[in-house]
């Protein structure tokens, strides 16, 4: 096969995957976008270049970002971060890549990779309403797990001391009463002795 029939080769079968994947059969969608990559295999990729390579890639990277969705459908996030990583170490802007694998990393629970995803994906296409939806529902989720701790955590170490008023010496205040009209009653005779 030629490098421009395999291309047209892989090209196929990732049409015929999209269409599995509009009738939502992601197993069937799943074979079609993984023949398609084989037909892109790292020792075929490593001999291109220039726009044959280029050519490979606008095939093979959408068939990894499209077995992303079909396993992030499938619930198996960790297969499909892997996809959407794949796609990235070619190409690190990808936004669809970068939204896709926040997705995943957020159902997963992992919110501040998540965020770190969708916030490149949002510096690259920051009028997208998918991605602005995510990064809000990502803040919402941040807010309830505060609450969360926060109610969790309310009373724990029980109410707050308060600070004691001082109780006033009253020893002390007369001495100093005394002292002061002791200076004064002085102050007074030395004047008139003067």
């Amino acid at each position: 096969m030629t490098v421009e029939e395999r291309i047209e080769a892989a090209d196929r079968r990732k049409l015929e995957g999209n269409d599995y994947f509009k009738e939502k059969k992601f197993e069937e969608a799943m074979q079609q976008y993984e023949m398609a990559v084989a037909y892109m295999g790292d020792d075929f990729m490593f001999q291109l270049f220039g726009k044959y390579r280029d050519m490979a890639l606008a095939v093979k990277n959408p068939c990894h970002l499209n077995m992303a969705a079909c396993l992030i459908k499938q619930k198996r996030f960790d297969e499909a971060i892997a996809q959407c990583s794949i796609v990235l170490s070619e190409d690190e802007i990808n936004v669809k890549a970068l939204f896709r694998r926040g997705k995943a990393r957020a159902e997963l629970g992992q919110t501040e990779s998540a965020r770190e995803d969708f916030l490149k994906a949002k510096k690259h296409a920051p009028e997208d309403k998918e991605i602005l939806r995510e990064l809000r529902s990502l803040a919402e989720h941040d807010k309830a797990i505060y609450q969360k701790q926060k109610e969790m955590y309310k009373g724990l170490f029980g109410p707050r001391p308060q600070p004691k008023p001082k109780a006033r010496n009253f020893i002390l205040l007369f001495w100093q009463w005394l002292v002061s009209l002791i200076r004064n009653l002085a102050k007074i005779f030395t004047r008139k002795n003067d």
